[in-house]
């Protein structure tokens, strides 16, 4: 089971010098895409437990377009194993003007994770059941 979530980061998610985003900002689009994943999987949000491991793998900018995806691999009787990515699709071109922006032709992975969740058996619809 996948799901996908693309939003465009703005000056407020800027956290450093030249617009900068921190890497955090990344981690909580995998939360958002996870809690989908959970509704989708057990008809509740479940919660998140750990990160198995995070790799930063480029900058990220106020006004990039990021694509955040992520699948269940493996379930257990209450735990989602999930492994995440973000791209960035479309980069601003300020050095063409203030509006200018392009769509990138190959995406570039910012941001790989793995996690696990886990959704109490008691909350537990079963599959589809949102």
């Amino acid at each position: 089971m996948k799901t996908q979530i693309r939003l465009r980061l703005s000056s407020h998610d800027a956290h450093y010098g030249g617009g900068l985003v921190d890497g955090a900002r990344m981690l909580g689009l995998f939360g958002d895409v996870a809690t989908e994943l959970l509704i989708r999987h057990d008809g509740d949000e479940g919660l998140f437990r750990a990160y198995d491991s995070v790799e930063f793998l480029a900058p990220v900018y106020a006004g990039d377009f990021i694509e955040a995806e992520g699948e269940i691999v493996a379930t257990g009787r209450t735990s989602r194993k999930m492994r995440f990515e973000a791209r960035k699709v479309i980069a601003p071109r300020q050095d063409l003007n203030d509006s200018a922006a392009d769509v990138l032709a190959e995406p570039i992975v910012v941001c790989r994770a793995t996690g696990t969740c886990v959704v109490p058996a008691d909350k537990q619809r079963g599959r589809g059941a949102a």
